[in-house]
């Protein structure tokens, strides 16, 4: 029987990393991925195996039980990874509503159609079956400078809408483990980081920014720390987590790569600044840049007003993963940036259709 996996959210930043890794590794099993293509799904993210026979794409809301229902009966998936979340802190902060409907009612709405087609199956394929749920360290709140990281037993504490949601929605999961048997784990991750991250989010926006000579805006004192895990490593966790894991535990995956804001945004300058003087081709390509004209990006850092709760210090403690699962993280941070700076220098034409909104008609 040939392995199907249901993934939601699949052409968003990690769901699209993760399909094209699972694709790459594994010829014996086949993708649906439901995605409603809110602003930050990208089908340009997966161009690359739109025609595999393997992989299929399906248009649609997790909160619609209908088509879940149907796409459940028909594919007949053995695991279900479920990565689709409203994700970004700022846009909970200015709109909560979209955060509880797709996070809480959505996962909800999910979890609802598992449980009945689950039911429906015969012992063994009952037993095969397995969800995963995607989360954030975001739910554990926020740590003091010298707090132990976050481990899965550290009490809940979220601090925005966003990781609130999260929170709730890792709650709704466990609870149908333990109601119902349901066989599920539940991960949570890091910062993330790499190829087809959304250019609103810290490292992609201060790469852009950087290239098109924009300011790179930091908030406060910019001593804000987080743990930040390539999404690479964190894609090779989930699935690890998915195969292995214990039915109704919780996994952190996470970097072993506590950098502060503002030193994370100047190691990103000094790649930049590296970059343009070795490859003078840049300068025609990036005009704009500071770097172009044989001047710092750094001088492009302009310290902005505080968000609102903005939590101080993430850290992950992945022991438990490591130990269990012999999860590691395989990429250094440094190594890291500079890949990922390149990668946005070889992709200009994505991310340009991102900043112009182009990118929606390819959706």
């Amino acid at each position: 029987m040939r392995n199907v996996i249901l993934i939601t959210g699949g052409a968003g930043f990690i769901g699209s990393n993760f399909i094209l890794q699972q694709l790459e590794a594994d010829s014996a099993t086949s993708l649906v991925n439901l995605d409603k293509l809110t602003y930050a799904g990208n089908l340009r993210n997966l161009e690359a195996v739109a025609t595999d026979r393997r992989y299929e794409f399906v248009h649609g809301d997790i909160g619609d039980r209908g088509l879940v229902q149907r796409l459940l009966e028909k594919h007949q998936p053995s695991e279900i990874v479920h990565f689709a979340a409203e994700s970004h802190v700022d846009r909970s902060i200015r709109g909560p509503d979209d955060f509880i409907r797709t996070n809480v009612d959505g996962t909800f709405a999910l979890l609802e159609e598992v449980r009945a087609y689950w039911t429906s199956l015969s012992g063994d394929e009952s037993r095969r079956l397995r969800f995963l749920h995607v989360s954030t360290d975001e739910v554990y709140g926020s740590l003091r400078p010298h707090d132990p990281p976050f481990s899965e037993t550290t009490a809940y504490a979220p601090s925005s809408p966003y990781s609130a949601s999260k929170a709730a929605s890792d709650h709704l999961v466990r609870a149908y483990h333990h109601t119902y048997g349901l066989s599920v784990t539940t991960s949570n991750c890091s910062n993330n980081y790499g190829p087809f991250h959304f250019p609103e989010k810290l490292i992609p926006l201060t790469i852009v920014n950087i290239l098109d000579g924009r300011r790179l805006p930091v908030y406060g004192d910019g001593r804000n720390v987080r743990d930040w895990l390539h999404v690479s490593d964190h894609c090779r966790g989930v699935e690890q987590v998915l195969s292995q894991g214990r039915p109704g535990e919780v996994y952190n995956l996470g970097g072993k790569s506590e950098v502060e804001n503002i030193a994370l945004v100047q190691e990103l300058c000094r790649v930049a600044d590296a970059a343009f003087a070795a490859e003078p081709q840049l300068k025609s390509r990036f005009p704009h840049s500071p770097a172009a004209a044989g001047k710092a990006s750094a001088t492009l850092i302009e310290f902005v007003t505080d968000r609102p709760g903005h939590d101080r210090r993430y850290a992950i403690d992945c022991s438990k993963a490591e130990r269990e699962l012999r999860f590691a993280p395989r990429v250094a941070i440094t190594a890291g940036l500079a890949t990922t700076f390149r990668w946005y220098v070889d992709h200009e034409a994505w991310w340009r259709g991102i900043l112009d909104g182009s990118y929606r008609t390819a959706n």
